[in-house]
């Protein structure tokens, strides 16, 4: 009986290791390698919609204070392994408020951005923005928060297609991305300005819904980055769900499992 009593209790040991093993396994992958990453808005439409859960690569740029604890990684500012790109999605701890972002990396340090009627310019090169066909969804509740969408057809009733113009963009080393609009807003106009040392310029994908580079933060906006608040690199998405809660899998996107990011 005691050494069926033993078997039972280093079972048990045995047990609560692997569990604190597969615990501490996590952690070091979230830390170092990835970060579960949930979009809750529509601001990076087409190409990420509300629902859509990915990892973010946190190594693909090094480490800074916001991509690893400065109990883990006792650093000052970033350590690059890889320059960001122009085109790339990326996840960045907003200097405003400290929440978590996601956008489309625009404006390199020493890049010139200006935007005329809705157009971008960097570095004097005007960056090509085809017509594509429109982008159409339906206008009601979307997610957890219950957004619903602007339309360019407003004034649309809810249930009814609601529709975008988009555009492919094409910057430059054959980066090329979707892109949406909505309407003649603040955002479509922005004076010639230099990036400076250390910062990047972030736009989303959803050009007349976010809240992003283009606008102070004294307009609700994020204005320029500093690369210290680079988390990491957003490359595919792992699941989708259109519904309020990823357990409900009637509303699950299958066509989204595993879909490549541009």
């Amino acid at each position: 009986m005691a050494s069926l009593n033993n078997e039972k209790g280093n079972s048990f040991i045995e047990l609560i290791k692997t569990i604190a093993y597969a615990v501490v396994i996590a952690g070091i992958i979230r830390t170092f390698l990835f970060q579960p990453f949930w979009i809750p808005s529509g601001s990076m439409k087409p190409n990420l919609l509300i629902g859509d859960f990915l990892f973010v690569n946190k190594f693909a740029y090094g480490y800074s204070r916001y991509s690893c604890p400065y109990a883990l990684c006792p650093i000052y500012g970033r350590i690059f392994y890889d320059e960001p790109n122009r085109g790339d999605i990326v996840v960045f701890r907003n200097p405003r408020d400290g929440r978590d972002f996601i956008k489309r990396l625009i404006g390199k340090p020493g890049d010139k951005i200006e935007i005329k009627s809705g157009k971008l310019i960097v570095n004097g090169k005007n960056i090509t923005q085809d017509p594509a066909q429109p982008f159409i969804e339906k206008k009601k509740m979307q997610g957890p928060l219950g957004s619903i969408p602007r339309c360019t057809n407003s004034p649309v009733a809810l249930g009814a297609d609601c529709i975008k113009e988009q555009f492919v963009e094409k910057l430059d080393l054959g980066k090329s991305y979707s892109i949406l609009n909505i309407g003649y807003g603040s955002g479509d106009e922005l004076a010639e300005f230099l990036v400076p040392e250390d910062h990047f310029f972030f736009m989303g994908d959803n050009r007349d819904n976010s809240q992003d580079s283009r606008f102070s933060a004294n307009r609700g906006g994020i204005g320029l980055v500093h690369q210290d608040f680079l988390i990491g690199r957003a490359d595919r998405v792992l699941f989708s769900s259109s519904g309020s809660s990823m357990l409900a899998f009637w509303t699950w996107r299958s066509d989204r499992f595993l879909k490549g990011l541009n």
